[in-house]
């Protein structure tokens, strides 16, 4: 899932226009599950703001919602009537839903109320881990299921840097040899051989370096 943070009450009232109507619009997906963009999160900044805005004369009228996803114009148009009523709209969506809703409302100003950082999962209560990097050239089936690309500090393709100390990284000590985990993974599941096999330098065109991607599905569209 994508895995965002908000930004501070602080960076908010920089952002944020004195005396304007402000929708605080939540997402109900990825930002909902990492803690940073759902209905609580919608409630707990609009709260802020509000306070905020009293305290020190902002003028503020904060209103409330949030939509299954922020990312798709069919959920979007659950928004419409609340953001036509608005003059500003805090997106608490990633980067994309962001986007999407500025897209949509051409003379609408639409602010980022979180920071969007990777593409991730829940390691534990209250810690999310960055898996993936999203390169658009998927070779996690030579390596066990185990990103090399994102979770190996180096990027390494072809075995390990050799700088690891007691199954550490040794770029980041807190976290786990990618390579260590690989070997055991293939060993586990009987695909060491797989370790034997010269990787080429990983092709990166298909990754963001080409620019902004774009998929289509034909079969798809109307």
């Amino acid at each position: 899932m994508i895995v965002a943070e908000r930004k501070s009450i602080p960076e908010l009232l920089d952002m944020l226009p004195n005396d304007s109507k402000i929708l605080v619009l939540g997402c109900g997906t990825c930002v909902t599950v990492c803690l940073a963009g759902g209905e609580r999160e919608v409630s707990i900044i609009s709260s802020a703001l509000r306070i905020a805005s009293k305290a020190r004369g902002l003028g503020y009228e904060v209103s409330e919602l949030t939509i299954e996803r922020q990312c798709d114009n069919v959920f979007i148009e659950q928004a419409i009537e609340a953001i036509e009523k608005v003059d500003v709209v805090l997106s608490l969506g990633c980067g994309a839903g962001v986007q999407a809703i500025a897209e949509r409302f051409l003379k609408k100003p639409v602010y980022a109320g979180l920071n969007t950082k990777f593409l991730g999962i829940l390691e534990e209560r209250g810690v999310w881990t960055e898996k993936c990097s999203q390169c658009g050239s998927c070779v996690l089936h030579e390596y066990g299921g185990i990103c090399p690309v994102t979770r190996c500090a180096k990027h390494l393709l072809n075995g390990p840097c050799g700088g690891s100390r007691e199954d550490r990284c040794e770029v980041r000590p807190d976290r786990p040899c990618a390579w260590q985990l690989i070997y055991h993974r293939l060993k586990n599941i009987g695909q060491l051989e797989r370790l034997e096999k010269i990787e080429p330098p990983k092709q990166w065109s298909a990754s963001l370096s080409g620019g902004p991607r774009v998929i289509i599905r034909e079969d798809h569209r109307i």
